[in-house]
């Protein structure tokens, strides 16, 4: 063995693993230095320092380590030696390149999601028209900056080393097999970084109760790569390890906090079946129009303590059903979807309207108005294959989806499709022509929507930094008002009642390890049939699909586990909200939430709507119990089929 000659071969291999350990080591300073104020309160400055060494040299393991591991074995013959001069320039230029423009990137996805680079990194590329547009109207002197340094280091680093004087050098068999143990046990403990037998995880990372500071002391190209190892675990029904509950106690408990009657109840099929009786029978159907309005939080709606952006809103309030505290199930619309059209709880597994094994017989309200001979359709403005959505609904229960290309002449046409403007037109028009029939429609804006394209002279631009999303959201709340102004001169006033909720708040974040407030979300019922009320107490969104089966006058039997919130005994009551934010659960009851994170345990704090998560020093172990329940039940109900929209279809499914 010629340690000597090894050395060499990956002398210029080990010389950039040691700048990019510098350089990581740099990104991650720069962002401490832009995030100070949130990382002195968490008083862990050295703790993020250390650490961030330890995931770096993690991530050099898993970027570096088949060099270290393979490349001498090129080094032993001269046609072995020609294909790795080109193989590993180009590997290392790759990964080199890479890397920089995910770590590169890192403060603009921060400051839209509160997050170092995850799943949702990689996610919209699957959209190119909508990613490169919102780019290009929002970020596009960093696109053109960051992508200029990620070519020209591509270049420079292959070059470098297509040119390593290393190459030359001649290895034995000898020389590879003896030394590859050693190496394999090098990159081994440099991936595992541990002794223990379970590898580091980001788990080891959090420290604080600000969750994007315990994220700095990854590195975003490692939070990105472990990302994508969650999503496959996903994929293969390996859901995230919260705590230990079986599915039978999961159901058990859910339904014991639901209060759900015995006699409601229907044996021997699905375990959450029952049957839902309306409060407010109906001579004859009524139609229902759920509109999903894209990323308007609370803080945009002065009447939840937020800006004064969305007044047509707000001067309907007191002309319907208001919530005060309704909080939306996580961050994404597909998120806000699953919770409203199809009132399914949040869980650690990927969106229901994404799965595979949800894209037939899957309960929603439009398969359950479907099965009482309802018209069924889905109004959009954008391309309605983005997220899965046009073969969720079809495959679910819409007879009908519209999108883009069903708009023959549109006002205007942005970036993510029609103007609301547009969209309610189009909506109108099908409601006036449905005839007698009875119809129910999600209309799902998107003008309010990163980079906020909408047409001029609607409303008056609003200055400052947040200029352009909050002229949006007056904009999507101008386009809302002209809207029902005009479904009330309609036909169809009368007999329909609209539910407008938004998918999610705008940006979630904050120093709290959960940002309560921002899951904060308006939430209004109106139309013919509706008598004003406010409903003051904790709600959810998936607490929306048994209140309006009773405002419309609809009986059904149901899989679903929100709160009926035309019961006294429920909008009355405790309530309570489940909210997912990256990798985080909660569970909120008044007063009180407890938090679960993978691999960790449970953390209870003291809350009142718009305050600070407090430290609870009373731990509740049932709620815990609950919290656990709850997200451990969704995945239950998809493995086993719990969730159909028929008994028989889940029957055959087994």
């Amino acid at each position: 063995m010629k340690p000597v000659e090894l050395l060499r071969t990956l002398m210029r291999p080990a010389l950039l693993g040691l700048l990019m350990l510098a350089a990581l080591s740099a990104s991650r300073l720069l962002l401490v230095a832009v995030l100070w104020e949130r990382v002195s309160a968490t008083d862990g400055f050295a703790f993020i320092v250390l650490q961030g060494l330890r995931f770096d040299v993690i991530l050099l393991g898993l970027l570096l380590g088949p060099l270290f591991l393979f490349k001498p074995f090129f080094h032993t013959g001269t046609t072995l030696a020609k294909a790795g001069s080109w193989i590993w320039p180009l590997y290392l230029g790759l990964a080199v390149a890479l890397a920089f423009q995910v770590e590169a990137s890192t403060l603009s996805f921060i400051r839209e999601y509160d997050s170092r680079p995850n799943f949702i990194y990689v996610e919209y590329l699957s959209y190119p028209r909508e990613v490169l547009g919102t780019l290009i109207g929002t970020h596009l002197l960093e696109l053109i900056g960051v992508s200029s340094l990620v070519l020209l280091l591509f270049l420079a680093t292959a070059r470098w080393f297509r040119n390593d004087p290393g190459n030359e050098h001649r290895l034995s068999w000898k020389t590879c097999l003896l030394s590859f143990p050693l190496m394999a046990l090098a990159v081994v403990l440099a991936v595992r970084s541990t002794l223990d037998h379970r590898p580091v995880n980001p788990g080891v990372a959090a420290f604080s109760t600000d969750s994007m500071v315990n994220q700095l002391a990854l590195n975003s190209p490692y939070s990105l790569l472990y990302a994508l190892y969650e999503h496959h675990r996903d994929s293969q029904e390996q859901d995230l390890h919260y705590g230990d509950m079986d599915d039978t106690r999961a159901v058990a408990l859910v339904l014991a906090d639901l209060g759900i009657p015995a006699a409601s109840m229907i044996q021997g099929s699905e375990p959450t079946l029952h049957h839902h009786q309306p409060t407010f029978p109906a001579d004859k159907p009524r139609n229902l129009v759920i509109i999903l309005e894209e990323s308007l939080g609370a803080e945009f709606v002065g009447r939840l303590g937020g800006k004064n952006l969305a007044p047509r809103l707000e001067q309907m309030a007191g002309q319907g059903i208001w919530f005060e505290q309704l909080y939306a199930t996580g961050t994404r619309s597909v998120r806000g979807i699953e919770a409203v059209v199809a009132g399914f709880t949040p869980s650690p597994r990927n969106s229901v309207v994404k799965l595979m094994d949800t894209q037939n017989h899957f309960f929603t309200m439009g398969s359950a108005l479907e099965q009482q001979g309802y018209q069924t359709s889905f109004i959009y403005g954008g391309e309605a294959h983005f997220d899965n959505m046009r073969g969720f609904f079809l495959n679910n229960g819409f007879d009908t989806v519209i999108d883009e290309k069903d708009y023959s002449d549109p006002a205007y046409r942005g970036t993510w499709g029609v103007s609301d403007e547009d969209l309610f037109k189009k909506a109108d028009e099908m409601f006036s022509d449905a005839g007698s029939r009875p119809f129910f429609s999600l209309v799902f804006t998107s003008s309010n929507h990163e980079p906020f394209d909408i047409p001029d002279g609607r409303v008056a631009a609003e200055p400052g930094a947040e200029g352009l999303r909050e002229t949006a959201v007056k904009y999507a709340d101008y386009a809302l008002g002209e809207f029902l102004q005009k479904a009330r001169r309609s036909a169809y006033w009368n007999d329909t009642v609209f539910l407008i909720i938004a998918d999610h708040n705008s940006r979630v974040y904050g120093e709290q390890l959960i940002p309560i407030e921002r899951f904060h979300i308006p939430g209004l019922i109106v139309g013919g049939p509706v008598a004003a009320r406010v409903i003051p107490g904790i709600s959810s969104q998936i607490d929306m699909l048994p209140t309006l089966l009773s405002l419309i006058g609809a009986s059904a039997d149901i899989p679903a586990l929100g709160h009926d919130l035309t019961r006294p005994e429920y909008y009355q009551g405790a309530g309570r909200a489940m909210m997912q934010f990256n990798r985080i659960e909660a569970l909120m009851v008044p007063g009180r939430v407890v938090v679960l994170q993978p691999e960790l345990p449970p953390t209870f704090f003291l809350y009142e709507a718009g305050g600070p998560l407090l430290p609870d020093p009373a731990p509740n172990p049932d709620l815990e119990q609950t919290a656990l329940a709850y997200f451990a039940i969704g995945p239950a109900m998809i493995r086993n089929h719990w969730y159909s929209d028929s008994p028989l279809a889940a029957a055959g499914a087994h």
